[in-house]
């Protein structure tokens, strides 16, 4: 038998695809090409199979059509030459009568990674863009994305956009969601797929037909959206009210982060939409899915941040279950601290109290910390159980309910005493770093309290040779000679030697120099030391400081539903800042000229979905673009500067005009365009002409940061004519007026494709 894999076993292959009486057999066929896609699985190379795979993908089967798509996209990188063969086959096939052969011959081109495959792809894609059957439109619209990703820098071809644009109207709701992703990558320099008004009402009317992955991929694209009034405003959340209670935990989390922005101006209806997501989530917290519990925890924790107690009616659905993974059953005790109130703490405590004798340390030590969080509100309860697990005289306990003393003592002056008294006993079970630095930290600071403390750390300090851990040695330094302080007679003898061992003995530097630093500071005189080391304590009686103030919905609504929220705002920052950056867009010396070709294309049907020019989408992006301006870097202005048209009117007539230009323009005015791009760098439009209008004018106000107030007049006499562009300042500030005006022809430049 010949070897998997081998030269032989391909041999055999080949002759078996080969062979006319094997061809002629469908089913015998089909086993040769599942042998060779078997071997493919299992790590063989079956690249020299190529052009017989080619031919077995030429016949009516279309499950071997599927088999043979599979190995021509996995071994194309391997035999591109070869590959042609493929792409003229396939090109045939994208004219086959059935659909699913037109499709999966557009999806394996598309995966054809291989030089100069773009040229054999676009007219496919284009007539699958037109395709009657849904599920070849399907995939033409990802091939688009698929081709302008392979094209790398190439500009993109604004005939595709406009076609893809126009496929929002697809009856067909997975073509219309995946031509909102399509259009999300290619259009990625410039910010994204535009959403105006008119394809914002256009989705909300469409998201009944879509199914749970379409209405969150959709609700997500409609935060671009900003309503231009309070009635829409309103009438659009109450289309989205249906959403909150959807089935699908992704389509509730996607409408309320809507939600949430859309009504950054109410925090009533903000508060009552967290309200209502309450049942969602905690029924997600109770998921069997591990991932989407944690999430919907890490969601849980981020109201709370806002709306203090907002569950504890529901606590018990936070207790931690034995079969949980450890992450969820910490952040459950995360919750738990911040759920706690005076109805519930007794029954919070127990809970967590069971949680200390877990065989796992790490949730033992965590149910500890929990506890010693609570203790800073319920003191006496809390502290009562920490001694009781100090009976256990376990060292992982011991050494994590020593270390909550610390921050206890350090945070809640008045819990001081019953701290100290819990202590005697514990440096016997401690063998762990963190916990001897914050037992000696304790005897240090507290030790006029503690009967035995110097002779407990004059234990330490006769096994100081044996001690491993620099960072208890540097701690021991600073409590003795504070304990020296209050206790000199009994301290006196053990700090000399615990000096002499450190100075003249020790191996570590960072040790040695506190150690030398303590001895200079004491020939300074004992008040020298008492200034440096001797800091005032909080007076026992002002007791914990009141709760720190909730945090407004606004401050986190947008990072609701995102990563964020799970990795934590500064680490996901930290993330997204190592990420490679985009490259800049700029526009092409001859867009003008493709906008003219491609102009035709638009019809008047597609436009009332448009609104915008089919080659230069408005979006967010276009910050990059302005940013990566030479001049209008050093321009920050101010957003939403309040000004009223009356006020506009008044300053305007009684200032001087401080600059003028002309800017060539070709084709007509796309107002809504234009204000969304001068949105984008905070530049209000105060009043603007309908489109079509002759001749068409614009009044826009911005204000820097230092206070000057740039108003703009557009003129524009006849299509196809130069925009007149007229700029006054309250203050006279050239080297401002000059970053002005250029991020103003920047931006015109990336609507209309101006040639500066």
């Amino acid at each position: 038998m010949p070897y998997l894999g081998g030269e032989e076993a391909q041999r055999e292959l080949r002759r078996a695809l080969s062979n006319p009486h094997v061809q002629a057999d469908p089913a015998r066929y089909r086993g040769a090409v599942l042998r060779v896609i078997r071997l493919m699985a299992q790590g063989a190379d079956v690249s020299g199979l190529f052009p017989e795979m080619v031919k077995a993908g030429a016949v009516p089967d279309v499950v071997q059509k599927k088999l043979v798509s599979f190995y021509v996209r996995a071994q194309a990188p391997r035999q591109p030459q070869l590959a042609l063969l493929a792409v003229n086959s396939l090109r045939k096939d994208c004219a086959h009568p059935s659909p699913a052969v037109r499709g999966l011959a557009l999806r394996t081109m598309c995966d054809l990674r291989m030089p100069g495959i773009q040229e054999y792809l676009q007219q496919p894609l284009v007539c699958g863009l037109r395709d009657k059957a849904s599920y070849v439109r399907r995939a033409a619209v990802l091939g688009c994305a698929k081709m302008v990703k392979l094209q790398g820098d190439c500009e993109v071809d604004g005939a595709l956009v406009n076609e893809l644009y126009s496929l929002l109207r697809d009856q067909d709701p997975i073509v219309v969601v995946n031509c909102l992703r399509a259009l999300e990558e290619i259009l990625k320099k410039e910010g994204g797929v535009v959403i105006n008004k008119p394809i914002a009402h256009h989705l909300l009317n469409r998201m009944p037909d879509l199914d749970q992955w379409g209405q969150s991929e959709v609700l997500t694209f409609l935060l671009r959206y900003k309503p231009r009034s309070e009635d829409e405003l309103f009438d659009i959340l109450n289309l989205l009210d249906g959403y909150l209670k959807s089935s699908s935990p992704s389509v509730v989390m996607a409408a309320t982060k809507l939600f949430l922005v859309l009504a950054r101006e109410y925090p009533d209806v903000q508060a009552d939409v967290l309200v209502r997501v309450k049942g969602p989530l905690l029924s997600a917290c109770t998921s069997e899915s591990r991932e989407l519990c944690f999430t919907a925890l890490c969601h849980v924790r981020q109201i709370l941040r806002s709306l203090p107690g907002h569950f504890s009616s529901h606590y018990k659905k936070f207790f931690c279950s034995y079969s949980e993974p450890h992450y969820i059953k910490c952040q459950k005790m995360e919750v738990l601290c911040e759920l706690v109130n005076d109805e519930n703490v007794q029954q919070v405590l127990e809970e967590l109290k069971s949680y200390c004798t877990d065989v796992s340390v790490e949730l033992a030590q965590g149910a500890i910390f929990a506890i010693a969080n609570i203790a800073r509100t319920y003191t006496e309860q809390c502290v009562e159980i920490l001694t009781e697990l100090l009976g256990l005289q376990q060292e992982h306990i011991t050494s994590a309910v020593v270390r909550a003393f610390r921050d206890l003592a350090w945070l809640c002056p008045q819990c001081t005493d019953a701290v100290c008294q819990a202590l005697p006993g514990c440096e016997d079970t401690i063998q762990d770093s963190e916990g001897k630095q914050a037992l000696v930290w304790l005897l240090g600071t507290h030790g006029e309290k503690i009967p035995n403390a110097p002779y407990v750390l004059e234990d330490f300090v006769e096994n100081v040779k044996s001690e491993t851990f620099p960072a208890v040695k540097m701690e021991l330094l600073t409590a003795l000679l504070r304990l020296f302080l209050a206790r000199p007679a009994e301290c006196q003898d053990m700090l000399g030697r615990l000096l002499h061992y450190c100075i003249e003995e020790e191996q570590d530097m960072a040790v040695r120099d506190r150690a030398l630093f303590y001895y200079r500071l004491l020939q300074a005189g004992v008040e020298e030391v008492k200034r440096v080391l001797c800091s005032p304590k909080s007076d026992p009686s002002l007791g914990l400081l009141g709760d720190q103030s909730k945090e407004p919905v606004n401050a986190w609504a947008l990072e609701f539903n995102t990563l964020a929220t799970v990795y934590g705002k500064e680490r996901w920052a930290l993330a997204t800042a190592q990420q490679p950056a985009e490259p800049s867009y700029s526009c092409s010396p001859c867009a003008d000229s493709r906008n003219r070709d491609t102009e035709s294309l638009v019809s008047e049907e597609n436009k009332e979905i448009l609104e915008v020019h089919p080659d230069t989408p408005v979006s967010e992006g276009n910050k990059e673009l302005l940013k990566a301006h030479p001049d209008a870097g050093s321009l920050s202005l101010i957003p939403d500067v309040a000004l009223s048209a009356e006020q506009f009117e008044k300053t305007w007539l009684s200032l001087d005009t401080s600059c003028q230009l002309s800017l060539p323009w070709c084709g007509p005015v796309h107002a809504d365009t234009i204000q969304t791009a001068l949105h984008v760098v905070h530049i209000q439009t105060i009043a603007m002409s309908k489109a079509g209008a002759q001749p068409w004018k614009a009044y826009l106000s911005a204000q820097d940061d230092s206070g000057c107030l740039f108003l703009t007049e557009l003129l524009l006499q006849a299509a196809d004519s130069e925009l007149q562009v007229s700029v006054k300042q309250n203050e006279a500030k050239p080297e401002a007026l000059q970053s002005f005006i250029s991020a103003f022809r920047t931006v015109l430049e990336a609507v209309a494709g101006l040639q500066s």
